[in-house]
C-alpha cells in the first residue's frame, strides 16, 4: 500500500508538472481594421495653401503606395480645421467659407482614388480657445457647418477637442447632436460623411472630463454614436510597455475617480504613435521590424475587454504626422518616406483596403 501510495503521488505530481509546463492556449487575435495617418501638409497643420497636386504627390507618394503599389494605409486625416473660422464660415488668406485653402478635392481625391478613407480634423492643441469661443457661440451651428463640409467633401469628421481644465461639454454635445441629425450613426460605414470620432488623451490622466463623457454616452457599444476614438500621442515616443499602460487605462476606466470614468470596449479606440519627432527619424516611419506598431501588435490585437465590448482587440493604429507636423524637424517627405515603416507594416499586419464595416461590439 505504502509503495501503490507512493506511486500515485509521483504520478499525481508528473502530471502537475506536464499541466504547469504546457503553453497557455494562444489569445484570441482580431486583425487590424484601422491604419492612418493624421497629415499636416506642407505648413505645419495650417492648410493655408491649395497645393499643386504634382508637388503634393511628391511629398506623399508614399502614402499611396508602400513599394508594391499598395498604399500605406487605408486612413488620411487632414488636419487642422479651426472651428471657429468654421463656424463663422471665413474666408481669408488662408480659409474659404472657413475650410483651410489647402484642404481641397483635389486632395480628398487623391486618396480616395486608392481606396484610402478621408477625414478633416476639427481642432488641434492650437485651436483649444477657438473650440471655447465657438462651443459658447453656437454649438449647434458648427455641427451644421461641420456637417455640411462633411458632405461637400466626401469625407468624415474627427473632433479633436483638448480642453483639459474645463471643456465645454453641454457645447460638445450639442455639437454632436446637430451633426447627427443630419448625417446619422452608419455602421455599415458605407457614407464617408457620416464617420465622426473624437480624440482622447493617450491613457486616461489627461483630458478627463471629455474622457468620462466621450465613454459613458457616445463611444458605447449598445447606443453608440460616435465611431471610435483615436488615443492619441503621449508629449513624446512612448515604450511598448508604457503604450500598452496607456491603452489599458482605457480598458478598465478609473473606477477611484469621482466620478468614475468607465471602461472603453477594445474595439471603440486606437492607438498612436509618432512617425515624425523633432529632428528625428523614427523606426515607425523607416524600420518596420523595430517599430513600436511591431512590438505592440500582439497587445494590441489580442487586449481583452475589462468590462465594456466584447471582442478582443483595439481597432488599430494612428502615426503622427505626415509630411509637415511642424515649423522645424523632420518631415515624411522624401528621402524621410515611411515606406519601411508604415507602409511595411501594412504588409505585416495584413491591413485592409479599403476600410471595411467596423467591429461593433
Amino acid at each position: 500500500m505504502r509503495i501503490r501510495a507512493l506511486l500515485s503521488a509521483v504520478l499525481l505530481l508528473a502530471l502537475e508538472v506536464f499541466v504547469t509546463a504546457r503553453p497557455a492556449a494562444a489569445a484570441t487575435a482580431t486583425p487590424i481594421q484601422v491604419y492612418g495617418a493624421w497629415h499636416c501638409s506642407n505648413d505645419a497643420c495650417t492648410w493655408a495653401t491649395a497645393r499643386s497636386m504634382s508637388d503634393f504627390d511628391a511629398n506623399n507618394h508614399w502614402l499611396i503606395d508602400r513599394g508594391d503599389g499598395r498604399p500605406s494605409v487605408n486612413l488620411v486625416i487632414l488636419s487642422f480645421v479651426n472651428p471657429l473660422r468654421l463656424l463663422n464660415q471665413t474666408t481669408d488668406t488662408g480659409d474659404l467659407n472657413g475650410v483651410p485653402r489647402g484642404m481641397t478635392q483635389d486632395v480628398v481625391n487623391y486618396f480616395t482614388s486608392h481606396g484610402i478613407r478621408v477625414m478633416l480634423s476639427i481642432g488641434g492643441i492650437t485651436y483649444t480657445d477657438d473650440w471655447d469661443t465657438a462651443l459658447a457661440t453656437n454649438g449647434t451651428q458648427l455641427g451644421r457647418n461641420a456637417a455640411a463640409l462633411a458632405q461637400q467633401l466626401g469625407v468624415g469628421i474627427e473632433i479633436d477637442y483638448e480642453e483639459n481644465s474645463s471643456p465645454n461639454l453641454t457645447g460638445l454635445q450639442a455639437f454632436i447632436d446637430a451633426y447627427r441629425a443630419i448625417l446619422p450613426y452608419d455602421r455599415t460605414g458605407a457614407n464617408p460623411a457620416a464617420r465622426l470620432t473624437i480624440d482622447l488623451a493617450a491613457g486616461d490622466r489627461w483630458l478627463i472630463d471629455l474622457d468620462r463623457k466621450a465613454t459613458a454616452d457616445w463611444l458605447r457599444t449598445d447606443t453608440p454614436v460616435l465611431d471610435y476614438a483615436n488615443a492619441m500621442v503621449p508629449s513624446k515616443q512612448p515604450s511598448a510597455s508604457a503604450a500598452e499602460a496607456n491603452w489599458q487605462e482605457h480598458l478598465v476606466g478609473k473606477s477611484n475617480y469621482s466620478p468614475p470614468i468607465p471602461p472603453l470596449a477594445p474595439a471603440k479606440f486606437t492607438g498612436s504613435f509618432y512617425i515624425a519627432e523633432g529632428s528625428k527619424v523614427l523606426p515607425e516611419c523607416t524600420n518596420f521590424p523595430q517599430s513600436l506598431q511591431n512590438s505592440t501588435s500582439g497587445w494590441a490585437q489580442t487586449a481583452a475587454p475589462a468590462g465594456a465590448g466584447t471582442t478582443p482587440g483595439m481597432l488599430g493604429y494612428m502615426f503622427w504626422a505626415a509630411e509637415k507636423p511642424s515649423t522645424r524637424g523632420v518631415t515624411t517627405a522624401p528621402p524621410n518616406t515611411c515606406q519601411g515603416g508604415v507602409g511595411a507594416g501594412a504588409t505585416a499586419l495584413s491591413v485592409p483596403l479599403p476600410m471595411p464595416a467596423l467591429r461593433q461590439s
